[in-house]
């Protein structure tokens, strides 16, 4: 495609893995830019932490169109992109809890593989409890008294790590790692681990080498990533089932594209069994009776587990074939490539992702290059492509003569999308095709809807071992488990994105603001605003309005100035005064810190010193904002008990959330009006960044807010509100005494109320 956009005036660029900042830039700045949706995900999250807007790759987000978008939107939507950094190693902590599940009794826990959920019951707690106490870890009476939440949840984590992972399904262990498979591909998800200690518990359950638990620094989901382009659209063979959910989410709409030449596939009613050793006998059978006549066959399983099983009794049967999962995955092209040619037996593990087209007869490009002996010339290669493409003539004609490409369902699976991709490799372009999917009883999306009742029945009917059951009726059952499945499913990413959509709108308030504060050359005006908010915040608490001048917090004042501002006024000598107000001790206050900061810097280079400021700035921000992630995800993981006392806890999330916003705002002001006026200036050389300790805000009251120590209803303002609000037309004649009487205080960076569209401090609270 590159040739042709080239052709057209166009440039194209592409983003893999590897490259360097300044090549991911260049590729951004092409017309058209290729890569995956990790790459993008990472570099948006990556640029959002650069200290120089030259230092970013993206520039901006216009247009997106996301190949097998089904996959990507919806199988993707619950995992984040996270990049993280290690914390403290506590191996053998994971290693003494993952001690404890195998002494818990199977009725100490109940395990629900619907919801997907492990939790122990009133006995395994007493059982967990003793244990504890045992061992001298038991802190409190109970074991979810409030000083044992952390062990309480790793416990948690190693519960699920037993019960609800299974290996060589969930996960496989390669190299001492755990290594997640993707549920819909079947493939290894290298790099990717489980957060909140769950992939620790696993390590710990396996043996293998337990890593660090990582904290988040920067996070972003898919589905709020490509929120952020102006215009998304995509493509995929696999969308209808979905259409509702890509309109609800995205407002895309799916639009139906006829097949080039009809279909001539044949999708056979489903073939039901009692038990799994039945259908897998059955399964053998088909597979050498249609291997004899020559015809290919493609058979799906939902789990490596169950491929290497099919694997085993074909061997018993001396049946050859070639297995395709995720242990085999360095092998995927040559094995899918020649999967059509006659007789040929191939078990793959989940077919949705595998790009690779099966080609009746074998694959001729992939022959060609296998079979080039060396040195040949080009002569030898034209003629040896003439003989091979005549052989795969042959080989193509005997495949259609059988039936076409057989493709077998050994189990359906949660999801009709990843049935209908496991169809759809057969029947290509117009060729015969058959499909057929076997199930039993026994299988994990009957057992969990029901399987065990029509195993019973038909026993009852005198169902003998071996027997099938062939319904249209039970096909359709079939189909409305898996339809109650994604409708699960959908909520569960509905509601997450609710959840989501708050941090995003957060996210995107700071990223914003960040750009903003980093395009700019001179942040000094922001470093003023950010002391001087300082300064009446401190005033507002410890110095009451209304309040007589024996009830205010002096003490409380000047310590509090000493630590934020490295110097503390003679407050004591300004109450002393006859008639000094509240607000002359903030004009005050306000003008020392101004004349501080002045002295502090005045004789040092002007850029330097904005460069000082700047970098300072954005290395808070940017703490605080790791901080922050955190605090949301602690929020996230708690608020869900909020319903048990007829709490909706979405609105709990959003409210609670909008507070520990509004504590980051103010812990951004503290930070660095701290940083600044603390800073260690030791020669008038040009300013270096700054080095920043992150202990230097272990001591902040995140009870105090901007706004006269309460905090604001979630309902009030926007988090775009409570960093900038919009102008409006002045009023020279505004009583602000009479606005102030009324209202209380106003906030000296705030808008002045007249309507100036000035800030208080610069209009009618200007000092003097």
């Amino acid at each position: 495609m590159g040739q042709i956009y080239g052709f057209l005036g166009l440039t194209t660029g592409c983003i893999v893995h590897g490259l360097s900042d300044q090549e991911r830039k260049d590729a951004y700045n092409c017309d058209i830019t290729y890569g995956t949706n990790n790459e993008y995900g990472f570099d948006y999250l990556r640029d959002n932490m650069k200290y120089s807007v030259a230092e970013m790759s993206q520039r901006g987000h216009f247009y997106a169109i996301v190949d097998e978008i089904d996959s990507i939107l919806i199988d993707e939507a619950r995992t984040p992109l996270i990049i993280s950094g290690p914390t403290d190693d506590r191996s053998d902590f994971y290693k003494l809890i993952d001690t404890f599940i195998p002494l818990i009794s199977e009725d100490g826990y109940e395990v629900d593989e619907k919801a997907k959920t492990a939790v122990f019951n009133e006995k395994g707690t007493e059982q967990i409890e003793n244990i504890l106490r045992e061992r001298g870890l038991l802190e409190g009476e109970g074991l979810y008294d409030v000083e044992n939440v952390t062990i309480v949840h790793h416990i948690n984590q190693a519960l699920r790590a037993h019960k609800l992972y299974v290996r060589d399904k969930d996960y496989i262990v390669k190299d001492d790692q755990i290594i997640l498979i993707d549920e819909f591909t079947g493939r290894m998800m290298e790099g990717r681990r489980m957060s909140e200690g769950l992939h620790q518990a696993i390590e710990a359950r396996e043996g293998v080498e337990i890593q660090s638990e990582n904290v988040t620094l920067a996070s972003v989901t898919f589905q709020n990533y490509f929120r952020l382009y102006d215009k998304l659209s995509g493509m995929t063979g696999t969308a209808v089932t979905e259409a509702s959910e890509f309109y609800d989410i995205y407002k895309l709409e799916v639009l139906e594209i006829p097949t080039n030449k009809p279909v001539l596939r044949i999708d056979e009613e489903d073939v039901i069994y009692r038990t799994e050793a039945e259908k897998f006998a059955a399964i053998v059978d088909e597979i050498n009776e249609c291997k004899a006549k020559g015809q290919p066959m493609l058979v799906g399983t939902v789990s490596i587990e169950k491929s290497e099983k099919l694997s085993t009794f074909l061997k018993e049967r001396n049946i050859e074939h070639k297995v395709l999962n995720a242990r085999y995955h360095d092998q995927e092209a040559s094995i899918i490539a020649q999967a059509g040619v006659p007789g040929a037996v191939t078990i793959a593990t989940n077919m949705a992702g595998r790009g690779t087209d099966i080609q009746l007869g074998g694959n001729f490009e992939m022959r060609l290059e296998q079979e080039a002996p060396e040195g040949e010339t080009e002569a030898q290669k034209a003629k040896r492509e003439e003989k091979l493409k005549a052989e795969l003539d042959v080989l193509k004609q005997q495949a259609l003569d059988a039936g076409g490409l057989y493709v077998m369902g050994t189990e359906r699976h949660e999801s009709r999308r990843i049935d209908n991709q496991l169809r759809g490799r057969t029947g290509r372009q117009g060729d015969p095709g058959r499909s057929k999917f076997y199930i039993s009883t026994e299988d994990d999306l009957m057992r969990i809807f029901g399987g065990d009742r029509l195993k019973n029945m038909m026993g009852k009917m005198g169902w003998e071992e071996g027997e099938s059951l062939t319904n249209r009726f039970m096909s359709k059952a079939v189909e409305r488990a898996q339809v109650r499945v994604e409708a699960r499913n959908f909520d569960i990413r509905k509601n997450l994105l609710k959840y989501d959509d708050v941090m995003n709108d957060q996210r995107k308030t700071i990223f914003e603001q960040r750009l903003e504060f980093m395009t700019d050359d001179n942040v000094s005006d922001v470093i003023e605003d950010m002391r001087e908010q300082v300064c009446e915040d401190l005033i507002t608490i410890h110095v009451p309005k209304k309040a007589y001048a024996e009830q205010w917090d002096i003490e409380g004042l000047t310590a509090r100035s000493q630590e934020l501002l490295g110097f503390a006024p003679p407050f004591a000598q300004w109450a002393a005064e006859e008639g000094i107000a509240d607000e002359e001790m903030l004009e005050r206050f306000v003008k020392a810190g101004n004349e501080a900061f002045a002295a502090k810097f005045g004789s040092f280079d002007k850029e330097g010193v904005q460069n000082f400021e700047k970098q300072t700035l954005l290395q808070v921000i940017d703490t605080n904002w790791r901080e922050h992630l955190q605090q949301l995800d602690h929020l996230k993981s708690a608020v869900g008990w909020r319903s048990y006392g007829q709490r909706d806890p979405l609105n709990e999330y959003k409210s609670e959330a909008f507070t520990l916003f509004d504590n980051l705002l103010t812990d951004l002001r503290e930070g660095v009006t701290k940083l600044l006026m603390n800073a260690q200036i030791q020669a008038p050389e040009p300013v270096q960044e700054p080095v920043f300790n992150a202990a230097d805000y272990d001591d902040f009251d995140p009870s105090i807010f901007a706004d006269g120590g309460t905090a604001p209803q979630a309902s009030a303002r926007s988090p775009q509100d409570m960093l900038a609000q919009t102008p409006q037309t002045g009023d020279v004649n505004f009583d602000i005494d009479a606005y102030e009487a009324r209202n209380g205080r106003i906030s000296r960076n705030a808008q002045c109320p007249c309507g100036s569209g000035k800030k208080f401090k610069h209009c009618h609270g200007k000092l003097g």
